[in-house]
């Protein structure tokens, strides 16, 4: 067979070849939001337990926007309301949970981001707080709950 042939042929070929790009992509679990949001790049936050860092858990968080909010604006602040939860993080172990040691105490930060929230990016423009995901650095290996 010709070259030239081949090559004519090729564009077809790659037309009726099934591709995996087709396909629905299944959605990651999160936590679905309505209108418009900043999300914060991922946080560590200290696990502290009986006054010794024993772990730190990667949260990534969601601030929901009212629906006429500047967006652009607000996502400018994204690194003020990173530095907010990270401050409130490490003042004072209050995000830690007595029952589970790789897991944040996801009321308590929600309450504390948002109070925070609405004093850098106005009451108007911030209606609540979602947390995406935790990740916890260490799995094993720490203190026994109690």
């Amino acid at each position: 067979m010709d070259r030239r042939a081949l090559l004519a042929l090729a564009p077809l070929a790659l037309i009726a070849a099934p591709t995996r790009a087709a396909a629905p992509k299944k959605e990651p679990a999160v936590a679905k939001t309505d209108g418009q949001y900043v999300d914060l790049s991922p946080v560590a936050l200290p696990i502290i337990v009986r006054g010794l860092l024993v772990n730190y858990v990667f949260v990534s968080v969601r601030i929901q926007l009212a629906a006429l909010a500047n967006t652009a604006k607000l996502r400018a602040k994204e690194p003020y309301f990173r530095d907010a939860l990270v401050r409130a993080g490490h003042r004072s172990p209050f995000f830690t949970l007595a029952t589970d040691y790789t897991k944040i105490d996801e009321a308590k930060l929600k309450a504390v981001l948002l109070r925070e929230a609405i004093v850098i990016g106005g009451a108007k423009e911030v209606k609540g707080v979602a947390v995406l995901s935790q990740s916890p650095k260490k799995r094993t290996g720490l203190p026994a709950l109690g």
